[in-house]
């Protein structure tokens, strides 16, 4: 009987037990908090996720250059308008600095580099650790070169820039110069853009014919892209070399009748070169330009600078934009040419915007009533 009634007590003993520890589970607090309520210190992956992806670097090469700032500003308030994150940085035409801020960008986890380069053959090593972090790269208005990591290129018809430019500096001499021969001097870009030599080979597309036929006359004898080539689009080494040319060339009563420059900044400091040797208003040379820049403007209007070359950097801004959009969402740009420009390691996809010529005939509807330039810009 003594037994019987110890093995009972035991196994009360054990269901009561067991009862308890059924009920502790469901009674403990953390066990019912929702996951998203955790304390836990490590942030979400997806959350350094969603930050990486909206991340854009912008690399622009100066502030010196009207254009790059609207580009920029362009670019900037397009792309945070559509919830990206986005790192704007200008190198001041330093190679150096734009290596250092393109390689900040990418460690600090851009998804997508937009890049204006300084010099489009000195950003290859770079670009291919971009690359093989899987960052997207579209290279803007200058072709980066010497890089398979160039996905896209955004820009305008470069070679047909040329071709404006020089057309509308014949169209000058026939309607302010009389007949020819006609006595012209040739300006180029900067040595280190790849856009200079397109400029200078559109140009040359409309000018050699009428050369070799000698309705237009270069007396320097300058006439290759490494004669006549600007480093860093420089108004004062344009200046200097524009100085150079009269005196070796024109102090004999030669007159000059025209200049082709490929860009506003040059065609000012060429300007100011033609004025200090003497030439005035109703006899300075035909002067051509690129860029639209208020400053030329008012030289268009007061009848000192003939022409200049409208980029709207809005549109251009816009499709590397679209650009961006089209790579984080896994899809193909708007591409309309794959065949113009070899990087030297591949031909890249490409967008081509139309460029126009301005002159004192069109640039109230061009320039002003477009809303490039403002009234104010121009006062």
């Amino acid at each position: 009987m003594k037994k019987f009634l110890l093995l009972v007590l035991s196994m009360l003993l054990v269901l009561s037990v067991s009862g308890c520890s059924a009920k502790a589970a469901p009674s403990s607090p953390e066990a019912n908090a929702p996951a998203a309520e955790s304390n836990t210190s490590e942030p979400a992956a997806t959350n350094n996720s969603t930050a990486n992806e909206s991340y854009i670097g912008i690399s622009m090469p100066t502030k010196s250059s009207e254009r790059w700032i609207k580009d920029g500003k362009a670019m900037k308030e397009i792309l945070e308008g559509r919830g990206y994150t986005v790192d704007l940085q200008y190198a001041e035409d330093d190679i150096p600095t734009q290596v250092s801020q393109i390689e900040n960008m990418i460690t600090k986890g851009a998804q997508v580099l937009v890049i204006a380069a300084i010099d489009g053959s000195t950003l290859s090593d770079t670009l291919n650790e971009a690359k093989k972090d899987g960052i997207k790269v579209i290279s803007y208005d200058r072709l980066l070169v010497d890089t398979d990591a160039v996905s896209y290129y955004a820009t305008f018809d470069n070679r047909g820039v040329g071709r404006l430019q020089a057309q509308s500096l014949v169209d000058g001499l026939k309607a302010k110069k009389g007949d020819g021969p006609y006595n012209i001097e040739l300006f180029a870009g900067s040595p280190d853009d790849t856009n200079s030599f397109y400029f200078f080979e559109g140009a040359m597309d409309v000018l050699k014919p009428l050369m070799d036929s000698g309705e237009i006359v270069v007396p320097s004898g300058q006439v290759t892209q490494d004669e006549v080539g600007t480093l860093r689009w420089d108004g004062a080494v344009a200046q200097a070399r524009m100085d150079a040319i009269l005196a070796a060339n024109y102090t004999s009563g030669l007159k000059l009748d025209g200049v082709l420059s490929p860009y506003d900044g040059l065609s000012r400091g060429i300007h100011s070169a033609l004025v200090s040797f003497g030439y005035e208003k109703d006899t300075l040379p035909i002067i051509t330009g690129q860029d639209a820049e208020a400053a030329s403007i008012k030289m268009i209007i007061s009848g000192d600078q003939y022409s200049t070359i409208l980029k709207d950097t809005r549109d251009l801004a816009k499709v590397a934009a679209d650009m961006v959009d089209a790579v984080l969402n896994g899809t193909e740009p708007e591409i309309n040419d794959t065949t113009t420009y070899n990087n030297n390691v591949k031909v890249v996809p490409s967008y081509l915007l139309i460029p126009y010529t301005v002159t004192i005939d069109n640039y109230q509807e061009l320039v002003m009533d477009s809303g490039y330039l403002t009234p104010d810009d121009i006062k």
